[in-house]
């Protein structure tokens, strides 16, 4: 197939029940309720201004905001900063997509005004914040998504694969495109005798860590572990989610993971996966919220779900997060940071949808606002 395009309880849960129409501009729109928080602390086509979007309060003067990290959702964030911008003219948002790892890094580092992230932050990595400001890092979900097996395989358009085969692709035990165990689940299909071209990412990754943590809780024979970089036993690597698409549309053979949003931008193929209920299941918005209903959500917000058990879920999907500083030495950028989350969370669902994320809504997401509105301050 070519991929085109949460009520908060006392309990802390998540409460999913999406209701996805296909409208007529072939896109999809996403409602219901997406995520269930408790947290004691902590240029595509523009389109028509919204009424009554908030707008950043800068008194007229240039705010510039610049931060760096994840590249999974790095095509939610630009839409996100250019529509802003577009709304906004004095608050200039730029964001480099340099990986879960750089960002993090810089986020700590605080050469950043935000950085991003697909991995929670660690447990040294918050005692690393806390040392250095005397606070808790703000972790705040945004948005969610799935990361997708995205292949080139001339005129083979709804490739599906089984848990064995995608485990043997990254494995290294599958080389061939006509290996059986692909066979089996593609009768009729012709398949290739072609090698197997699995690509993977070289950079720090938040997609990686998703990826892994699905692969490490679904395959019995994988040895290398989970994280934002490991060490695979097989493939060759490229950097961001960027690089791998372009590798993947640039040779035959190829397959690789990337977030979902990539595929849907470059049309690429991408493989239907046989989930944990034994069902192949397409990546879209409405099988992603299925993988995240009912989950418990830690505290901190380190949710993970890697190998989700509803039927009807697409089986790899993962939050991703945004990282501010508790206090800012200009008060125009804190506050301009408020609005623009308040902003995403309100006005900006609608490019997740479109994009294919899968937005927050409801009351988490007011309680994030709230958090941001609470925790985040100007010295």
């Amino acid at each position: 197939m070519i991929l085109t395009q949460p009520r908060l309880n006392i309990q802390p849960r998540l409460n999913i029940q999406p209701r996805l129409n296909k409208v007529r501009n072939g896109l999809f729109a996403l409602s219901g309720t997406v995520l269930a928080l408790g947290l004691a602390s902590c240029e595509p086509q523009a389109t028509p201004p919204q009424a009554g979007a908030p707008a950043a309060q800068g008194g007229g003067q240039t705010i510039t905001l610049n931060g760096a990290g994840a590249s999974f959702p790095a095509p939610l964030y630009q839409r996100w900063f250019a529509e802003y911008n577009r709304l906004n003219p004095n608050i200039q948002i730029s964001y480099q997509s340099v990986g879960s790892g750089a960002g993090v890094q810089q986020y700590l580092a605080r050469t950043v005004d935000f950085g991003a992230t697909d991995a929670p932050l660690t447990a040294e990595e918050r005692q690393q914040f806390q040392a250095q400001n005397n606070a808790e890092p703000i972790q705040i979900p945004l948005t969610g998504g799935s990361v997708v097996m995205a292949y080139n395989l001339e005129g083979i358009d709804n490739l599906r694969l089984s848990r064995e085969a995608y485990c043997g692709i990254v494995e290294g035990r599958i080389t061939t495109w006509n290996d059986p165990q692909i066979a089996q689940a593609n009768p009729g299909v012709t398949l290739p005798n072609l090698p197997v071209n699995f690509v993977h990412r070289s950079d720090g990754s938040g997609t990686t860590f998703i990826f892994t943590n699905h692969i490490d809780a679904a395959c019995p024979n994988w040895t290398a572990g989970a994280g934002r970089a490991i060490d695979w036993p097989v493939g060759s690597g490229a950097k961001g989610n960027e690089g791998i698409t372009t590798q993947v549309q640039q040779s035959q053979g190829a397959i690789g993971y990337v977030e979902a949003a990539y595929a849907t931008e470059n049309n690429l193929n991408v493989a239907s996966l046989q989930n944990r209920a034994g069902q192949y299941i397409e990546p879209t918005p409405e099988s992603a919220a299925q993988a995240l209903e009912g989950q418990t959500i830690p505290a901190d917000l380190a949710l993970l779900v890697p190998d989700p058990t509803d039927a009807e879920a697409y089986p790899i999907v993962g939050l991703t997060w945004l990282l501010l500083y508790n206090q800012y030495d200009d008060a125009a950028k804190a506050n301009a940071l408020r609005e623009f989350v308040n902003w995403a969370l309100n006005e900006g669902d609608q490019f997740a949808t479109e994009l294919g994320y899968i937005p927050l809504e409801g009351e988490v997401a007011q309680r994030v606002q709230s958090v941001v509105q609470q925790q985040l301050a100007a010295r």
